[in-house]
């Protein structure tokens, strides 16, 4: 119902703390499969009819009864999808940390 807010907001405070995020960290990436997720997500719930273009704009919304599910959804769904991106982050990060020190990666300081 609403699992790509979490990613959403996640996006929201990683884009606004991008610079603060040393760039050998790469942020861009992070916030790339955060944005990525988060439309791709919007998109597929909107064709389930679960997302509408007008208000309440979630259809979880015109019932109380459903609301505590959807907060659950997007705790346990949307929780466990940034705790899933996040770590894949890490691990590209770690990755390219290693390629680079055995000069297999992208060129840091070689003029390129």
């Amino acid at each position: 119902m609403a699992c790509f807010l979490v990613p959403a907001t996640t996006g929201v405070v990683t884009t606004l703390l991008q610079k603060k995020i040393p760039k050998r960290l790469h942020p861009e990436w992070l916030n790339a499969m955060l944005w990525g997720g988060t439309a791709m997500l919007a998109v597929e719930h909107y064709a389930h009819g679960e997302v509408v273009p007008y208000p309440p704009f979630l259809t979880a919304m015109k019932n109380p009864a459903d609301i505590g599910q959807m907060v659950q959804e997007m705790v346990t769904v949307g929780g466990t999808m940034v705790v899933f991106v996040v770590g894949v982050w890490l691990l590209l990060v770690f990755l390219a940390e290693r390629l680079a020190v055995r000069g297999l990666g992208p060129a840091r300081n070689r003029g390129g």
